[in-house]
């Protein structure tokens, strides 16, 4: 959706609340402020992340005097906010909610707002603004937000008139996280915050030109049920829309009756279980082997709430060149959008998928799975051990084991996010958050902070590299003051790593700009230093003790440094520009 500029003039005088004019008593008028902080409280918002400014002062104000039913987390830097709040949507599937100032306040959530909107993750924005006669004068502490946020929001808004602000933040609400999901911004200028109004109540959402079909067409389903019925290779390719849709069940079941093999996204991790025999892991430039294979192989393939990015596809001309594709996913717009398919299907996966279940029938796939098999044992993940040097997938694969898999996992960017996609088990959906589509680093910490406070019942690592952990290091204050305890992995190589690997591979071996180690913190003091719990392995059989002593924590961060070999690689990988099926799988 567009942004939209909602003009107004001043607000009504105030009134004295509950002032009687003959026989009938005025309803009570409330400040912009006093109705934001209801419209929170009716939309059930239970936690917000925020850092206070000039212009929203007053609305603070009203914040620490009113009696509402959510928290609010004051965090260390605006860009830490927008990404605690992301993970607390990914975590809990709930509308994460963001509340800063004007001017470098606003323009510091830009990233946060650009790494949800790329993964379709619900959040909405309240950025404060100058007084709306000032807009457009350069005033101090001016931005305009909605202009520069544009492009990464899914709408926006300028609310000028107090009288309208209730219905834009229940609008706001309903566009984050209906359809395909996204970041929505409300800009709130500082008069209009202290002018008053109404509360009328929340009501029924309905915007013109705004609808999401839910259920796709029977025609549709019933040809892609019988396409995947007479395949002889079919494949399933879930990605993160089966986790925004909460259909993992649906996904499973249909599985379950097809004995379809099943790839991942990585935003599409534990969707299904990768316990499960049919599952082939991630596909992709760092997918596993067999995965990268059966899609380039099969006959049919079904994908579901994926979008076919260049990180799957690989060169679009050599992609899944054997196969009829059948696509499902809610935004018409990613339909036959980078890969033409035969089959599209615009709709809810979860209200979808069922309907294909009932109708499809079992296909014949013994002969595929046969070739299959032969793959994974041709071409299975490795990677060499050693008994002096920490290998990084060693400690991923003693994180999925201390937690039986069963943790929140969140990585930072690079190699560290890779290795974890392919080591770590996933069985359970929303176990799993990580930034896929923009690849922002810093967001590691931050989004698990965000993901332990939504829920605090499970346990939640974040695994992180050492350039990407000191991005947003400074919110370890924010989970010592509210006893997050996050189990922070940060895989000390002494480099940025991906970006290494490709100067190792592409350039030369010309490391330009990517050592760290002579600037690097120790940090296991830096933790001490917030009040956080700092521990360190050096050698692999302090891995699994430091990991344990981690578990034993449960009222605030710990910090793990694994000082791990410097000049490991990511394996399988596609180069840039190659097709899936020019895979390097090893030094």
């Amino acid at each position: 959706m567009s942004s939209a500029t909602v003009e107004t003039t001043k607000g009504p005088p105030a009134a004295v609340a509950g002032k009687k004019t003959g026989t009938k008593t005025e309803t009570e008028l409330l400040t912009g402020s006093q109705i934001l902080l209801k419209a929170l409280s009716d939309e059930k918002v239970d936690l917000v992340f925020g850092y206070p400014g000039g212009v929203v002062l007053g609305l603070y104000d009203d914040l620490f005097k009113a009696s509402t039913p959510f928290r609010h987390v004051l965090v260390r830097h605006e860009q830490g906010g927008t990404h605690a709040a992301d993970g607390y949507a990914r975590a809990t599937g709930k509308t994460g909610v963001v509340l800063v100032t004007s001017g470098p306040g606003a323009t510091n959530t830009v990233t946060g707002i650009a790494t949800a909107y790329m993964d379709s993750i619900p959040m909405v924005i309240f950025t404060g603004q100058v007084p709306a006669g000032l807009i457009g004068n350069d005033a101090f502490q001016e931005a305009d937000i909605v202009g520069i946020t544009r492009p990464i929001t899914k709408h926006s808004y300028l609310v000028k008139k107090v009288e309208d602000l209730e219905q834009v933040v229940h609008e706001a609400f309903f566009i984050a996280r209906t359809g395909r999901p996204g970041p929505v911004l409300v800009d709130l200028p500082k008069d209009m915050l202290c002018a008053k109004s109404k509360y009328k109540g929340k009501k029924q959402i309905a915007i013109k030109g705004y609808s999401c079909s839910q259920n796709g067409t029977v025609k549709r389903i019933a040809e892609a049920a019988e396409l995947l019925s007479n395949a002889k290779r079919p494949l399933i390719y879930a990605g993160g829309g089966i986790v925004l849709g909460e259909a993992s069940d649906e996904l499973r079941a249909l599985a379950v009756k097809t004995n379809i093999p099943v790839t991942t996204t990585l935003m599409g991790l534990g969707t299904f279980p990768e316990s499960n025999a049919q599952a082939l892991g991630m596909l992709g430039m760092h997918g596993t082997w067999y995965a990268n294979m059966a899609i380039s192989e099969c006959d049919v393939l079904l994908a579901v709430g994926a979008r076919f990015d260049d990180r799957v596809t690989g060169r679009l001309d050599g992609f899944s060149l054997k196969s009829k594709k059948i696509h499902i996913d809610i935004d018409p717009s990613c339909l036959n959008k980078n890969v033409n398919v035969e089959i599209p299907i615009q709709g809810d996966v979860k209200t979808i998928l069922p309907d294909l279940t009932r109708m499809v029938r079992k296909p014949e796939t013994e002969e595929w799975w046969q070739t299959i098999w032969q793959w994974r044992k041709e071409h299975p993940l490795r990677y060499a051990k050693s008994e002096k040097i920490i290998s990084p997938q060693f400690v991923i694969e003693k994180v999925s084991e201390v937690t039986g898999g069963d943790a929140i996992v969140v990585t930072d960017v690079g190699q560290h996010q890779m290795w974890s996609a392919q080591y770590y088990k996933f069985n359970h959906p929303r176990s799993w958050l990580t930034s896929g589509g923009l690849g922002t680093m810093g967001y590691g910490f931050p989004a698990a902070m965000g993901a332990a406070m939504g829920r605090p019942e499970r346990t939640v690592f974040c695994i992180s590299g050492d350039g990407g952990f000191q991005m947003t290091t400074f919110e370890l204050a924010t989970a010592v003051e509210h006893k997050v305890p996050v189990k922070v992995v940060v895989l000390n190589n002494g480099y940025l790593g991906m970006v290494r690997q490709w100067q190792e591979m592409f350039y030369g071996q010309r490391y330009s700009s990517s050592h760290l180690a002579s600037g690097n913190p120790d940090f296991v003091q830096l933790a001490q230093s917030y009040g956080a719990v700092g521990l360190r392995a050096t050698t692999p059989d302090q891995v699994m003790p430091v990991l344990q002593q981690s578990m034993e924590t449960s009222d605030k961060p710990v910090v793990m440094e694994f000082m791990v070999a410097e000049e490991e690689n990511v394996f399988p990988m596609v180069p840039a520009g190659a097709a899936l099926t020019e895979m390097v799988d090893t030094d």
